[in-house]
């Protein structure tokens, strides 16, 4: 294998690396669906079909993956969803 294939290989395994976290979001008994709809919408520019999807999934099954991607985008969109008062978490 060359320098530059070696190179190239360490560059791929890093970004399925960085793809790899992702964005929690916990049921409570606090938030109404629009209000979580909502916020999915305007922070996680989700399609109104997903965040109803997901707000769903979050009722019925306790929590519900909204968001992968880099760490570093997903970090502020995590923020936004805990100031909104959302139980949400990067993991």
């Amino acid at each position: 294998m060359s320098t530059r294939e070696k190179i190239l290989e360490e560059v791929l395994v890093e970004e399925a690396i960085d793809l790899n976290n992702e964005i929690i979001l916990y049921n409570d008994d606090v938030n109404t669906f629009d209000h979580v709809i909502e916020t999915l919408v305007k922070v996680c520019n989700h399609t109104l079909e997903q965040a109803e999807q997901c707000s769903i999934l979050v009722h019925y099954k306790g929590k519900c993956t909204v968001k992968t991607g880099v760490l570093a985008e997903l970090k502020p969109q995590c923020s936004a969803l805990l100031e909104a008062g959302l139980s949400a978490e990067i993991v």
